[in-house]
């Protein structure tokens, strides 16, 4: 066996060497002073004593191998485990690590200090280190995902690099229209449309497939509508500090599948101009989801010129390559052409502060901003179209270009789930509901109702008498007909349609948030005729407004839009009525506009 690999010789060696290279220059320089021999042998025997103390120490346990110099993990963390746990007998310190100032042996009395190798110097620091850190009370860290963000991830931009896959769980908050925010938590692969049906379900709101995740950036002025197949994370990972989530109504997500030709004007589609016929919707749509064909949008935008506050009319081209600018009038030619951005690589985004920020000319302004930008105002590419029906067009096509066929399967998925739950639609009625029977008690006698007609027209009769006797009822002792504690003047309070005392402003900013659709509409208060109503309803992309005044008769109060004509007892009937019958009105009433409180 080489005797250079045993450590409790090399330590011996070494402690030999160094005993030598103390006492031997006593023992040859010239004896100028008189040196104690008697004590220079006693000193020189009590080192050998504790070297062999150690040594036989060392020898009692498993001894670490070592490899250039250096132990071997595996034993070192067995040495360290041993260090650290006394044996029977045996003092806290191991007797392979004594102590820098002095050490008592149970032989002799007071020993000298001794050289120690340098390995088991490091084994004696960190064997203090994990008793001074094992002795400290344990305190809960409060902040744990600044310190392991493995373990509890918190998602927060730009935590998470784009198109990275990712696992786990994540916590991101949502804000609704009054400001306040929830906060979930969500896995790396959900989608918006699965985080909007989780808001549905926690908000006990009405699902009706027109829920969307907004992601909004208010410096900038800037917010889209989440396509239903992104992934939340990927998307909260590219938003800047000050950017959030709302959670808000988007009526025309989908609604250019079933009014295709509302949305693509002819002039602006020149797949249109060129065969010089009328498209059909469904070939309209099929060239738009195809790859094969080749379909453009064209026409005049404004657009704003880099580092400038001036804006430009160009004509413009949309392909599937991407957006293009004609630098010679209306000129298709390649050398003509000036590409402007990559759809890939970008997504398009409403303006909301257009002409306040960025001077634009009107207020149908839209911008393209890229996926990688740091959202800067010099990597934006700010856009303007002549009126709502141009950016509409605009938009659209861009969502088209880029997603293609995935849209009209995210369209499809929420009408195949429609058509699966159909059959599970009608109520099931128990044996005891089917034993129930019309009864009529207007006579001595009750009988039964053995017409269906019949009992048809008494229920609509008691309703009717119902209405009318709870309005009575409340406007008793009342001094005035609209009195406050009238039902009819509180009763449309709770629907979701009802806005109170809104401005004009603001009731068109929730119109242009919730879609544009036909039908889309709401009521508040009006603020020329506080005992008056409004109803604001967009039509062809177009807010109208028509005021509901209070009209009485025979002492009871009713509303009207028409005049009087039609005549309601409160504003519950009037939107009821006019759901179903369009009346004087450009179209009926389809979508309330929703504001929900998360």
């Amino acid at each position: 066996i080489g005797l250079d690999f045993c450590p409790a010789l090399v330590l011996c060696n070494t402690a030999l060497m160094n005993i030598s290279q103390r006492y031997l220059p006593f023992c040859l320089s010239p004896p100028e002073d008189d040196v104690d021999l008697e004590a220079l042998v006693n000193d020189m025997n009590s080192s050998l004593e504790s070297l062999y103390s150690t040594c036989s120490g060392q020898q009692t346990e498993s001894t670490p191998l070592l490899h250039n110099g250096q132990a071997s993990s595996s034993h070192q963390h067995h040495h360290h485990t041993q260090h650290n746990q006394p044996r029977h007998g045996q003092s806290h310190v191991s007797p392979e690590l004594p102590s820098s100032s002095s050490a008592v042996s149970p032989q002799s009395g007071l020993r000298r200090s001794q050289p120690m190798h340098i390995l088991a110097v490091r084994r004696l620091q960190e064997a203090e280190q994990q008793l001074r850190t094992s002795s400290l009370p344990a305190i809960p860290n409060p902040f744990p995902e600044l310190c392991s963000p493995a373990s509890s991830p918190v998602l927060s931009p730009g935590s998470l690099p784009p198109g990275e896959p990712s696992t786990g769980n994540y916590i991101v908050k949502i804000f609704s229209e009054d400001g306040l925010g929830k906060v979930v938590e969500i896995p790396a692969d959900m989608t918006a449309r699965d985080l909007c049906q989780l808001l549905v379900y926690k908000s006990h709101c009405v699902d009706d497939n027109s829920w969307a995740l907004v992601e909004h950036h208010p410096l900038l002025g800037l917010e889209r509508c989440l396509e239903d197949h992104e992934l939340v994370v990927h998307v909260q990972a590219s938003m800047n500090s000050d950017s959030r989530f709302l959670f808000r109504k988007n009526y025309a997500k989908y609604e250019f599948f079933r009014n295709p030709l509302t949305f693509f004007p002819e002039q602006m589609v020149a797949w249109c101009q060129e065969t010089s016929r009328t498209i059909p919707p469904s070939q309209l749509l099929q060239n738009f989801l195809t790859t094969s064909s080749c379909p453009e949008i064209q026409g005049h935008l404004y657009v704003k010129e880099v580092g400038r506050k001036s804006w430009k009319k160009v004509y413009m081209f949309l392909r599937r390559s991407g957006l293009y600018c004609s630098t010679k009038g209306t000129s298709k030619e390649p050398r003509h052409l000036q590409l402007l951005a990559d759809l890939e690589d970008s997504n398009i985004f409403t303006v909301i502060t257009g002409k306040k920020q960025h001077g634009a000319p009107t207020d149908y302004e839209f911008c393209i901003k890229p996926n990688k930008g740091r959202g800067e105002m010099k990597e934006l590419r700010m856009l303007c179209a002549e009126d709502e029906q141009g950016r509409t067009c605009w938009m659209t096509a861009f969502r088209l270009f880029k997603y293609g066929i995935v849209l009209y399967q995210n369209y499809k998925i929420p009408q195949q789930r429609k058509t699966l739950l159909s059959h599970f639609s009608a109520p099931v009625r128990s044996v005891s509901e089917n034993s129930l029977v019309a009864m009529d008690f207007s006579g001595r006698i009750g009988r039964v109702i053995d017409n269906p007609v019949e009992a048809q027209s008494a229920a609509m009769e008691e309703g009717h008498a119902w209405r009318k006797r709870s309005q009575r009822m409340n406007i008793l002792g009342s001094h005035s007909p609209l009195h406050h504690s009238s039902l009819s003047s509180v009763i449309h309070i709770a629907q979701l349609w009802f806005h109170g005392r809104i401005t004009r402003e603001e009731s068109h900013r929730i119109i242009h948030q919730q879609g544009q659709v036909d039908g889309l509409f709401l009521l508040r208060v009006s603020q020329s005729n506080p005992k008056a109503f409004v109803l604001t309803l967009c039509h062809h992309q177009k807010i109208k407004h028509f005021q509901i005044l209070p009209c009485e008769e025979d002492g009871q109060v009713f509303f009207s839009l028409d005049d009087g004509s039609t005549k309601f007892t409160d504003l519950i009937q009037l939107v009821e009525f006019y759901q179903l019958n369009r009346g004087v009105l450009p179209c009926k009433l389809k979508h309330p506009c929703t504001v929900v409180a998360l």
